[in-house]
């Protein structure tokens, strides 16, 4: 089937207040990087999407509007029951402003000041901060570690698992196995999950997305937005799927009386609506054709540094890669940092941002001539300081 989007297509995003583009000044202190840096793409969204949003302006009346309504329920639902097969009651679906509003509000239901939460390492870097501002200890388990993990839930005053399911920055999509055991643990110590899975869409074949719906026991919360596989960020907007009933009226409560959100943001609500049921052709484009930009990023590393032997991550457009191969020193991120800075004009986030030093992400979820233009600076500038 010949493709029907054009992902190669420039779109010109200077002057938008982009914080991607416009705004790069603020993380690497000089204007006018190339930017491969936070997790938003450069394609324009689904223009099914658009036609929606366009529909919706017309009509002229903005006024405030409800989340709890048969279209938007039904989006989520039919989402997770054809894409998943993974059964939700429409009961069961939550609101937020955004994924991490929805972390930030059932931390403070599921834990108290100085409580532990398990979080795998490296990890987003919002995960720390949002830790930090409730006070909440961090508890880091290396990816894989299945032997820290067990040690860190077991500890009596670890309170809840806070999953990245894929797992951001390094795109790791969770095994079936890993994910029951994780729950059996999680069980077994009266553990929350907050299982933040806003990556899920972009799960690469043959690897699978499992939704921890299907695994979870207790107190636990799925939480999601098309914001990212569809480019959607701005028009804010996410949802949660919190099957407790005590848990989900605690967290409602919360959201319209003490924060005063109930009423959404109505072209997210039709954003939404419109991307789980007419933007699943060009997700799957989408998909493929960033994985194309992440096997382009693979071979070139391999012509240069084969000894890295890096492989496209299992989810997602980020390129996490391990740099520590290189020479026999520790690898200096500072001096890569400044070789990219100053005489490549590109910004790359530095893996010292997710606790992880060695290490680059690099965001190819853009048209494949940036997406060279990145990796060509990155190998240049490897090169110098390796």
């Amino acid at each position: 089937m010949s493709a029907a989007y054009d992902f190669d297509r420039v779109v010109e995003r200077h002057g938008t207040w982009c914080t991607q583009w416009d705004y790069v000044q603020d993380r690497f202190g000089v204007p006018g990087l190339l930017p491969f840096t936070i997790s938003d793409m450069d394609f324009e969204t689904a223009p099914e999407v658009l036609e929606a949003l366009r529909r919706r302006l017309d009509h002229g009346v903005l006024g405030y509007s409800r989340w709890r309504q048969g279209d938007f329920l039904s989006a989520v639902t039919d989402w997770y029951a054809r894409r998943y097969e993974t059964a939700v009651d429409p009961d069961w679906v939550v609101y937020g402003p955004s994924v991490i509003y929805q972390v930030s509000q059932l931390l403070r239901l599921w834990s108290g000041p100085g409580d532990g939460v398990v979080v795998h390492t490296p990890c987003y870097d919002a995960f720390p901060k949002v830790l930090a501002a409730h006070e909440r200890e961090l508890r880091g388990c290396p990816v894989g570690d299945a032997a820290a993990l067990e040690r860190l839930l077991a500890l009596p005053d670890t309170r809840v698992l806070l999953l990245c399911s894929p797992h951001n920055p390094t795109g790791r999509v969770w095994t079936e196995g890993e994910l029951a055991h994780m729950a059996r643990l999680c069980a077994r110590h009266d553990v929350a999950v907050i299982s933040d899975e806003i990556h899920a869409d972009l799960a690469h074949p043959p690897h699978r997305h499992r939704p921890w719906v299907r695994h979870g026991t207790g107190r636990w919360a799925v939480l999601n937005s098309a914001s990212k596989s569809f480019n959607i960020p701005a028009l804010t907007g996410s949802y949660g799927i919190v099957r407790d009933e005590a848990s989900r009226e605690g967290y409602l409560r919360a959201l319209k009386e003490a924060d005063g959100l109930s009423s959404p943001a109505v072209l997210s609500l039709v954003g939404h609506i419109a991307a789980y049921r007419e933007g699943e052709r060009w997700l799957a484009e989408l998909r493929d054709y960033v994985h194309g930009n992440l096997r382009m990023v693979a071979e070139r590393l391999a012509a240069a540094f084969p000894a890295l032997g890096w492989e496209p991550p299992e989810a997602g457009y980020l390129a996490w890669i391990d740099l520590r191969g290189l020479g026999t020193a520790p690898f200096d991120d500072a001096a890569l940092q400044r070789e990219l800075i100053e005489n490549e004009k590109v910004a790359v986030m530095p893996g010292t941002a997710y606790g992880a030093p060695g290490f680059v992400r690099l965001n190819v979820g853009c048209p494949r001539s940036k997406a060279e233009a990145g990796i060509d600076a990155l190998v240049a500038a490897l090169r110098r300081v390796c």
